[in-house]
Order: structure tokens, then C-alpha cells, then sequence
């Protein structure tokens, strides 16, 4: 699977990121190649796309050391840090025209958490100064305009100047609620990332410190340890909000949309693919965080979350979507991120507690992806497959939400955990 893995994210998914979406006339990353394989270079340019871009090239950088992945990867930061960042109010913009232009300017902290996921990778790979300042400056934007100390966790989202704004929603498909699931997700990962890339900075003060294959020892970075304290008790909140909030104690799915007071909003709804995705990043944040009284307490609510995601897999390894358990109405599709956590998922729980069956889960999804979700003819990964078997071609290969990063990450994550064997 290993060997598999290192063809696909080269060979497969990288260099179509590489060959088809650089704009070289504007800047950065075209904004859409949709399902039929059209390019639409008029598309706007989404903050998430550009930021997963950034983090996935950093990551396979630091991993498998290729220097036109750096080359890639230091093209996204610059692009990202000029046209991206909001330099009057702070935060990033939600999306640019195609020529670099802020088009939608509001402040989705989902979108914030993405671009601390990137800096902060690209410092861990690199040792950069500014990516890693960008990161701590967006962790502190994060903290000061999203986060509800009266009930505690994060809001959705604030106009440009951080000022309230009604529809908070991340996209059209989501419910208006101020709190949710998803974008705790994508803040708890930020957050794990950006604390162990301190941590790493701060051992390679000593010499004791061996850098990862493709990064160098970092040149001019400091920080204090109020900071490592500030983002480590954060990532430490975060963890309890999880457990204590977000779980539901009687299903053990993740709950989805929630009120300022954490009441649970938007009816009955299960989304197996966010479950297998968060057991596996709660458990690395808890590994990250490094405390063991915190380990001990989230290891359980790994594999019951886990546990719980079973309800959406198929007999041929893959996992379905969500579903409405109040309408009865079933999200069926056969979508490409839910395939690669499902893999990296079921992989963390057979590394870490000995599950043979998770293993096997693992490969099996891993099969499933590889006859019917890659694209072995024109790169990339399809957005997903119908329950009869068909392909959508509907949704877009590479655009505002279909980025090289779920993919990316399995094989990276896979390659990585692998070395351990």
C-alpha cells in the first residue's frame, strides 16, 4: 500500500495539480477543472482551495524531499500571503477573482484554520520565518474574533471588519447555525499542526535535533514560551470540546450544528465520513498535545467514534456520505475525501490499538479508490461515485472544495506511518 501510495500522489494527483492548474497568465491556481475535464479560468479563487494547495505540496516536500514540490509549495505561500491576507483588518478573504482580486471578502474561520494549516506546514517543512509568523498571526485573529468566551468554542464567521453578520453558513448545503462541527474540525487540525511545528522549532534549538527528510534547520525563528503556551491551552480546549460538546453520549457520532450555547440544532444527522475523519484527528491532537491524562480520556472516544462510522460503510470497504435519520433521507454517494479518511482512519485504529479488522478496512477502501474513484487516465481523483456505480461528472475535478488535500494526506499519512513497520 505504501509503494501504491507513492505512485499516487506523484505520478497521479500532484502533477496534475503541477501541469493543469498553475496560472501562469494571473497568478497562484486556476480556480475550476470541472467533471468533464474543462479548465474555467475565469473561476473565482477560494481561500480553501488555495491554502489545502499550500499545505498539500509543504507536506509532500517535508516527506518525500522532491524540490519541485518546495518550488510548488513556496509559489502558494507567496501567492497566498499577497492576494489572500487582508492587510487593513487581518484574516483572509474567502475568495478572489481570477485576477487576484478580493471578491468575496468575508471572514470564515474554516477558511482561517486552512491558511494556519498551510504556513504552519510549510514552516515545519522549510524552517520559513514568515510562513510561520503568518500562522501565529491568523491563530490570533482565530482567537480574538471567533472565540465565544460566555459558552466557549468558535463562531462561523464575521463580516471583513469582524463585525456580526446573520448567515454564517460555510456553503448553500449547510444549516445557518453559529456553531459547528466541521469547522472545530478544521480548527482542532490547524491547531495540532501549528503547536507541533513549535514544538519542533524549539527542539531544533538543540543539537540533538535531526530535521525531517526535505526541511532545513529554521534561520531568524523565535518565539516565547507564553506562545507555545498560548496555542498549546488552546489545542488542550479545543480537545475538551470535542469530548464534552461536539460527541454525542448516546450515539457517539459528532454532532453537526449546534446554538451559541452548545444546545444541538438542525435535527438528527449523521456524517459518517466526518466521523472517521475526526477519530483520527482527535487522536493526533491529543498525541501532539502530549499530555497523558489527555490521552487517556480521548483514546476511548477514538474508537467509539470509529465504531460509529461503521453505520455508513458498504461490503466493498467504501463508506457513503451522511444522512438524515429524522427525514430518512440518505446521502449515498460514494465521495473521494470520505474514501481517503475512511483509509487513514481505520489505518490509525489498527496502528494504535491492534484492531486486524481496522486493517483490513484500510485496504479494502484502498481498493475500492483505486478501481473506482482515481482517475488513471486524466489525473486526479473523480468528486465521487453514485450508489448504482456511475460516475458524477457533475461536480468538478479540482475547484473551491475539491482540492489535493484528503488524497494527498492519506498517502502522505500512510507513507509516513509506514515507515514505523
Amino acid at each position: 500500500m505504501k509503494s501504491e501510495m507513492q505512485d499516487v500522489v506523484n505520478n497521479n494527483i500532484l502533477r496534475f495539480w503541477i501541469d493543469k492548474m498553475v496560472d501562469h497568465e494571473n497568478g497562484g491556481f486556476y480556480g475550476r477543472i470541472d467533471g468533464n475535464e474543462v479548465l474555467h479560468p475565469d473561476a473565482e479563487k477560494g481561500a480553501i482551495l488555495n491554502a489545502r494547495i499550500l499545505w498539500s505540496f509543504s507536506a509532500a516536500y517535508r516527506v518525500l524531499g522532491n524540490p519541485e514540490y518546495l518550488e510548488m509549495a513556496t509559489y502558494a505561500k507567496d501567492y497566498f500571503i499577497e492576494h489572500f491576507i487582508d492587510r487593513e483588518f487581518g484574516g483572509v478573504y474567502w475568495s478572489l477573482d481570477s485576477k487576484g482580486r478580493p471578491l468575496n471578502t468575508r471572514k470564515q474561520f474554516y477558511a482561517i484554520g486552512f491558511a494556519i494549516y498551510g504556513m504552519s506546514e510549510y514552516a515545519r517543512a522549510t524552517g520559513d520565518h514568515e510562513a510561520l509568523e503568518c500562522a501565529l498571526q491568523l491563530f490570533d485573529c482565530i482567537e480574538e474574533h471567533a472565540f465565544d468566551r460566555e459558552h466557549n468554542g468558535y463562531i462561523e464567521a464575521t463580516a471583513r471588519d469582524w463585525q456580526p453578520i446573520e448567515d454564517m453558513r460555510l456553503s448553500p448545503l449547510d444549516a445557518n447555525f453559529p456553531k459547528s462541527q466541521n469547522t472545530h474540525l478544521h480548527i482542532i487540525e490547524p491547531y495540532t499542526n501549528l503547536y507541533r511545528c513549535l514544538k519542533e522549532q524549539k527542539a531544533a534549538s538543540s543539537c540533538n535535533y535531526v530535521p525531517a527528510i526535505g526541511s532545513v534547520l529554521p534561520v531568524g525563528i523565535s518565539f516565547d514560551n507564553e506562545t507555545l503556551d498560548r496555542v498549546g491551552g488552546a489545542l488542550r480546549n479545543i480537545i475538551g470540546i470535542f469530548t464534552d460538546r461536539i460527541l454525542n453520549p448516546e450515539t457517539h457520532h459528532l454532532d453537526l450544528f449546534f446554538e451559541m450555547d452548545w444546545t444541538r440544532g438542525a435535527g438528527c444527522l449523521e456524517s459518517y465520513g466526518h466521523d472517521i475523519e475526526c477519530s483520527w484527528l482527535m487522536h493526533e491532537a491529543a498525541l501532539v498535545l502530549g499530555d497523558p491524562e489527555v490521552l487517556a480520556r480521548m483514546e476511548p472516544v477514538v474508537q467509539m467514534v470509529a465504531k460509529a462510522s461503521e453505520k455508513g460503510l458498504r461490503p466493498d470497504g467504501s463508506m457513503i456520505h451522511e444522512a438524515n435519520l429524522d427525514t430518512g433521507h440518505v446521502d449515498d454517494d460514494l465521495h473521494w475525501w470520505v474514501q481517503a479518511e475512511n483509509v487513514v482512519g481505520w489505518y490509525n485504529v489498527w496502528q494504535y490499538f491492534g484492531d486486524e479488522q481496522a486493517l483490513e478496512r484500510a485496504f479494502l477502501c484502498w481498493n475500492y479508490i483505486k478501481t473506482q474513484i482515481i482517475d488513471w487516465e486524466n489525473g486526479e481523483w473523480h468528486w465521487s461515485r453514485h450508489a448504482d456505480g456511475t460516475l458524477n461528472t457533475v461536480d468538478d475535478k479540482a475547484g473551491f472544495w475539491k482540492c489535493p488535500y484528503h488524497n494527498s494526506r492519506m498517502c502522505l499519512e500512510i507513507i509516513e506511518r509506514s515507515q514505523l513497520y
